[in-house]
């Protein structure tokens, strides 16, 4: 029996950043077949957007590649969550600090950035993604989210 992989995506309001990563690493897995193989799902650092729906700017760059985000709500994690999860791959360095407050620090080691999973290093040097709520950028944001998302599904 095959182990489940549990990956939770966190930037702080949960609807642009995180919730890219939670679709894209979602339609990645079941591209290569390995849907089955993951839990996946994204949450906010802060309550400052919860209830609420996927930007619009990412609906849009998630429509473009044909990846729908249907009935997806903005949520703050949970302290307890924290056993719940494999990875807990953070947005910026922001995200990591508010993380380690909500988990009371991270004995496991399972709190990354997600650019680690392009640029190789650790928590300390992998550079954040630029927030599309702030740059309007969302293509940008685009970019980092697949190469990070390709370079966890090919690290596990």
């Amino acid at each position: 029996m095959q182990t489940l992989i549990r990956i939770l995506f966190v930037c702080k309001g949960n609807i642009c950043r995180s919730p890219m990563c939670e679709f894209v690493m979602r339609d990645l897995a079941m591209r290569a077949g390995r849907a089955n193989e993951f839990r996946i799902a994204s949450a906010a650092t802060t309550n400052e957007e919860i209830g609420n729906p996927v930007h619009p700017g990412t609906k849009r760059m998630l429509a473009a590649h044909n990846i729908a985000c249907v009935g997806k709500t903005a949520r703050q994690v949970k302290r307890d969550e924290y056993k719940s999860w494999d990875l807990v791959v953070a947005m910026d360095d922001e995200n990591v600090c508010d993380l380690m407050r909500v988990f009371r620090n991270d004995p496991e080691h399972k709190v990354h950035k997600l650019m680690e999973y392009v640029e190789g290093g650790d928590i300390t040097t992998a550079r954040d993604v630029a927030d599309p709520w702030y740059t309007g950028d969302f293509e940008t944001t685009w970019n980092d989210v697949l190469a990070g998302c390709q370079g966890i599904l090919a690290a596990m």
